[in-house]
């Protein structure tokens, strides 16, 4: 019988890694502080119709209000209580949402902040997002209910009550960080809070969870939760499937938490992946892209069943959490999209592909004075509404980097390669490298500083193909270059490093 229990335990627990994305899919895109109601319109003509497979959404629940004009991006991440209302729209512009991006084949993934309420130094009145009333000072959250006796103060070992030391796992997961006030998530009420808040979502129809700031929560403490969870909504999900977790563990190495401890609690967030990536496509440190042979677990990265991997995150790409200036943004388009690119090309892990919005950079001594800024915002504080160019583009302060025609294409890419091996490889020993996905796909990246041109085995069917990076299929014609295929399945690629994007894909897709 205990047998039977644990084998059962088990295979809850891997259930948590399947993200459920519908089949002919691949890749989530975080759409970060986008409103509800433009989600709602993206996933029905852009998501659903390009191959999209999931929606990573900000933090739907009651949050802190800073007084006009200071609303920074991390309020949303400061909770006051479960009510659905947040700077996104309200509960039934939530429920839309779900509702219609789920019906085009677009999962949504939500954001929960559960280690946590917000800052000490909130105050206390209804500066709330759904306008409730909370006392930080007091720990007093009425509108859940939260009192002083649910917050960890009484476990913390250090003076200030705040994380003072990394290595002492005790005190990075029962102190406070950066004040905010600490759940005691050991307390089975607290647990039941918190499940109630992530079944009602279930209810609603979403597929998951990003869950915020995991190693500051004990693994057992996760498990309890996790294991109060419905199985998903069988209106658009196959009955006993369980919510797919992905848990933020920043691990880089040289910490007393790791990344392992959380593996069998569902997928962790590969925080190595993009720190890495970026470093080779920046040249530094002597890193070239001819030692990615052996990407992946190769590098020391986490199994790949364990992995959802990104190239930046909306933490780390304002120079927080992990990978410091190596990793590739918007601000660097050209590099951010051959990092992506590649990441899409390549088989390891669930990937994320990152939605910003730009903000006003002040650097001063490498730091961005303006990391605080939240989203394009009209004059009382609410969010701007995203409007689309007519070259399909996002405006009014909206990147929209999942737009970009190379990385769209790159996710559809991925999806037309799914469940096929990393072969063909060749590299020129520098930062030209090539390789194909079994026979269904093949990508070419000239990162030198000199032009490539070489005749290359893709293991593709001899014919034309469309490059889908310079352009892509249309009709019975290619937008950019076309790459021809020969009976051997041999191709000539040239590509300057003056490009504007130095690399070429094709897929069985993009054939004429």
């Amino acid at each position: 019988m205990k047998l039977f229990i644990l084998v059962a335990l088990f295979g809850l627990c891997l259930a948590q890694h399947n993200p459920h994305i519908q089949h002919g899919r691949t890749s989530i895109v975080h759409l970060f502080e986008w409103r509800w109601a433009d989600i709602t319109a993206e996933c029905e003509r852009f998501l659903g119709p390009n191959g999209f497979g999931g929606v990573q959404i900000s933090p739907p629940n009651e949050h802190i209000v800073l007084n006009s004009p200071w609303r920074p991006w991390w309020q949303r991440y400061q909770p006051v209580g479960y009510n659905l209302c947040s700077r996104s729209g309200n509960e039934n512009e939530l429920r839309d949402m779900i509702t219609r991006c789920n019906n085009v084949g677009v999962n949504i993934y939500v954001d929960a902040v559960i280690n946590h309420m917000c800052g000490a130094g909130a105050g206390e009145g209804t500066h709330s997002s759904c306008g409730s009333w909370f006392s930080a000072g007091r720990k007093d959250f009425p509108s859940v209910p939260f009192t002083q006796s649910d917050f960890n103060d009484h476990k913390c070992r250090t003076g200030s009550g705040e994380i003072e030391n990394y290595g002492d796992a005790n005190q990075v997961r029962d102190c406070r960080l950066v004040s905010l006030l600490d759940l005691a998530l050991e307390k089975d009420y607290v647990r039941d809070k918190v499940a109630d808040f992530m079944n009602k979502l279930i209810d609603m129809g979403v597929a998951g969870f990003r869950v915020d700031a995991c190693k500051h929560m004990w693994p057992g403490d996760l498990s309890a939760v996790y294991g109060r969870l419905h199985n998903l909504n069988t209106e658009w999900f196959s009955g006993g499937s369980r919510p797919f977790i992905f848990q933020e563990v920043i691990d880089l190495g040289g910490e007393s938490i790791t990344s392992t401890e959380y593996f069998h609690l569902g997928r962790v967030t590969e925080f190595k992946y993009g720190a890495k990536l970026g470093t080779i496509f920046r040249k530094w440190n002597g890193e070239k892209l001819s030692y990615t042979k052996n990407w992946g677990e190769g590098w020391g990265f986490m199994p790949n069943d364990n992995a959802l991997v990104f190239v930046d995150n909306h933490d780390n790409q304002r120079g927080h959490g992990a990978g410091g200036a190596a990793i590739a943004t918007f601000w660097d388009s050209r590099l951010h999209k051959m990092a992506v690119g590649f990441m899409l090309a390549h088989p390891y892990g669930v990937t994320r592909v990152m939605s910003s919005f730009r903000w006003n950079r002040h650097i001063v001594n490498g730091k961005d004075q303006n990391d605080w800024e939240g989203p394009p915002s009209h004059g009382d504080g609410s969010t701007k509404s995203v409007p689309i160019n007519a070259d399909q583009t996002c405006g009014d302060g909206w990147v929209c980097e999942h737009r970009w025609r190379q990385i769209k294409n790159m996710v559809i890419f991925r999806n037309v390669v799914n469940g096929q091996p990393h072969s063909n490889w060749w590299d020129n020993q520098s930062n030209q490298v090539a390789f194909g996905r079994g026979n269904r796909g093949f990508i070419v990246f000239n990162n030198d500083d000199w032009d490539l041109d070489v005749t290359l085995n893709t293991g593709m069917p001899g014919g034309t193909y469309c490059d889908v990076i310079s352009g892509q299929k249309e009709g019975s014609g290619c937008s950019g270059k076309q790459i021809h295929v020969g009976g051997d399945g041999r191709a000539h690629f040239k590509i300057s490093n003056r490009d504007e994007d130095p690399f070429v894909a094709i897929h069985a897709d993009s054939k004429l």
